[in-house]
């Protein structure tokens, strides 16, 4: 695999009496494209959340490049980090949700530019030089002055990606990012999406696009019941997969 960026050890999460996760293991290699499938309820959003703390795993460990994410280890003791250290580490996993949560009241160019300049210092001028890069990379150059009530719920999702990648981050995650579009619009963010793939950057998406997991995949992974049912290439995954879990699951979807 070369350099593990991403590596979840053992991870439990619950709410309340549901155990949502039991016990998850996934590395993910420097460049490597993971796609996480399953059905609903099977525990894929919740292992974004926790591999970038916006969830708080019950027990387990989830690093970044090596670093522990919400903790500092002083021995053969773990220290929860304060919010503020968290957010620092948040930085280097960017995240992009289902609803793109853009800021309403900023401009396209705006909701670039606040987080690198209040979280990594940049100046206003050396984020907006960002912003209109990142922005001509998903095809948005003509949009830097729209707020995004007057974009497309494509366009939106492509802004949020941009916004991501405006950290610089060392693993991008992908909630479900094409669930809140019409139909005709979903393209629009894929094509983004295996532009990056073809970068090299690191990513890990949960998607019901089976098509577009066998594309732009390097390992897919089945969740169900909160545990990883199988793993592998997508050409193993999807065509001949071994679980009847998984078997049962494909059939539904293909």
């Amino acid at each position: 695999m070369g350099q593990v960026m991403v590596d979840v050890r053992g991870v439990h999460k619950s709410f309340g009496d549901n155990e949502v996760l039991r016990g998850v293991d996934l590395r993910v290699g420097a460049g490597e494209v993971v796609v996480v499938l399953g059905p609903s309820g099977s525990g894929k959003s919740t292992l974004l959340r926790t591999i970038n703390h916006l969830e708080k795993a019950d027990r387990g460990l989830v690093s970044v490049d090596g670093d522990l994410i919400g903790y500092r280890r002083r021995g053969d003791k773990l220290y929860e980090l304060r919010e503020r250290e968290v957010l620092r580490q948040r930085a280097h996993v960017g995240f992009v949700f289902q609803n793109f949560n853009l800021f309403p009241h900023l401009t396209v160019t705006e909701n670039l530019v606040e987080a690198p300049v209040s979280t990594k210092r940049r100046t206003t001028a050396e984020a907006r030089a960002q912003a209109a890069r990142l922005l001509g990379l998903v095809g948005l150059s003509d949009k830097e002055d729209a707020y995004p009530r007057h974009l497309s719920g494509g366009q939106q999702q492509r802004v949020a990606i941009a916004r991501a990648l405006a950290l610089e981050p060392k693993v991008l995650l992908f909630d479900e990012p094409t669930s809140a579009l019409d139909p005709e619009l979903v393209g629009e963010v894929l094509d983004v999406i295996r532009d990056l793939a073809r970068g090299g950057t690191t990513m890990i998406i949960v998607t019901h696009e089976i098509g577009f997991a066998r594309d732009v995949a390097d390992t897919v992974v089945f969740l169900d019941g909160g545990v990883v049912v199988e793993q592998g290439p997508p050409e193993q995954v999807l065509d001949d997969p071994q679980h009847p879990r998984t078997r049962a699951f494909l059939s539904k979807v293909l």
